[in-house]
């Protein structure tokens, strides 16, 4: 159901708070709007991230990840997005979170940032943050370097702020699958969009292309092992993905090997995603699960060496024992962001959306807000089922 304004009554909501929030928003909306109805994904032509045609047929599109590798320090993201252009990739990509905005009090570690060495949820990434201001001088470098920037939005409210910058295009994380209206947020922006869809069923999947029906010739999915490092590929998942939904596929690659990129090309994959390390035994939660500067050459150069086909077979996508910790630790659930005492509605400035994923899921928004507190609601921990009357 959409609202008057011609938005769904979850991204309608955003628009409740400052004017200047909503008419910045509205601005979003309305260049997405421009686009017009859904059509067919195999009449729009193929995806483009700026100029970058992507698709069967089509050289491989490599992302080199640097994600949290910067370890917070911005002249090590400039360095690494150097390496990035170094070894060919097509793209950098940075996160933009912020820890207040991303963690409940009920968030805890992954198995993995344990294993790397990390206690506490909190300071880990506090440490890992890197601004705004920061991200233009790598947005920049990257342009200079010829090659294009993306980012993954972890809040909805940060969409705004990200788009004071001009990335090429926007990423959700895997765990931001159900997060409805984040994912309605950055496709608003009017840039192309790609989606990871670690730690998933296929019939999440399924809904998460319902929700972006309207960006299909902006629009790609990425199969991903939510595991780091993934002890297999499950490159299966690209026939899945595609066959079930029709639009471009890649894979995010969690895995140790380096000729995993073309091992997914020739699966089907037309996007790669990997992460790139100075330093593959550094402290911190991904240098693990990376490559180094030369090893990325050699990602890139084999990835490319054939062009992109389309994925033959039916495969399978489906949520792997590996991928459970991650599941429930990094998605994110409906949070209370005041105390709520019992018996009162539930408005949409009393809740925001955080980690950890044990609560009730993003997408529950619209059918939360308006009920009643069924018992007192402590702030900052995940609504569940038995918090509503």
């Amino acid at each position: 159901m959409e609202s008057s304004r011609g938005l769904t009554p979850s991204l309608a909501r955003i628009f409740e708070g400052s004017s200047r929030r909503r008419g910045r928003l509205w601005i979003l909306m309305m260049r997405s709007m421009s686009s017009g109805p859904r059509r067919c994904c195999c009449a729009e032509g193929p995806m483009r991230i700026g100029d970058t045609e992507i698709g069967p047929g089509h050289r491989a599109y490599v992302i080199a990840e640097i994600g949290v590798n910067h370890d917070g320090d911005v002249k090590q993201a400039l360095a690494l997005t150097d390496a990035a252009a170094e070894a060919g990739a097509d793209a950098i990509k940075l996160q933009l979170f912020e820890t207040d905005r991303l963690l409940s009090k009920a968030a805890k570690l992954a198995a993995y940032q344990k294993d790397a060495g990390e206690t506490d949820p909190i300071e880990m990434l506090r440490r890992l943050e890197l601004s705004i201001e920061d991200m233009a001088e790598v947005v920049n470098r990257a342009h200079k370097r010829g090659i294009h920037a993306i980012v993954t939005v972890f809040s909805v409210e940060l969409v705004e702020t990200a788009d004071r910058l001009p990335w090429d295009a926007y990423k959700s994380a895997s765990p931001d699958i159900i997060n409805h209206p984040l994912l309605e947020a950055m496709a608003a922006t009017g840039k192309s969009m790609i989606v990871s869809t670690g730690a998933s069923e296929l019939h999440e999947v399924l809904r998460a292309a319902r929700w972006l029906g309207g960006i299909r010739d902006r629009l790609a999915l990425l199969q991903c092992v939510s595991s780091y490092p993934a002890p297999e590929p499950a490159f299966d998942g690209i026939a899945a993905i595609a066959h079930a939904t029709g639009l471009p596929v890649g894979y995010s690659d969690h895995t140790r090997e380096i000729e995993t990129g073309a091992q997914a090309v020739n699966a089907g994959a037309c996007v790669l995603e990997r992460h790139i390390t100075h330093d593959t035994t550094a402290k911190g939660p991904d240098h693990a699960a990376s490559l180094e500067p030369d090893d990325m050459s050699r990602y890139v150069a084999a990835a490319k060496e054939h062009p992109c086909r389309t994925p033959g077979g039916d495969g399978t996508k489906a949520v792997l024992d590996c991928e459970r910790d991650v599941r429930r630790v990094s998605r994110q659930s409906l949070v209370a962001s005041q105390p709520i005492p019992a018996g009162t509605e539930i408005t949409r400035s009393m809740l925001t959306i955080k980690r950890p994923g044990t609560g009730l899921a993003p997408f529950a928004l619209d059918t939360v807000v308006g009920r009643k507190a069924a018992r007192a609601i402590s702030a900052d921990v995940p609504l569940v089922d038995g918090d509503l009357a």
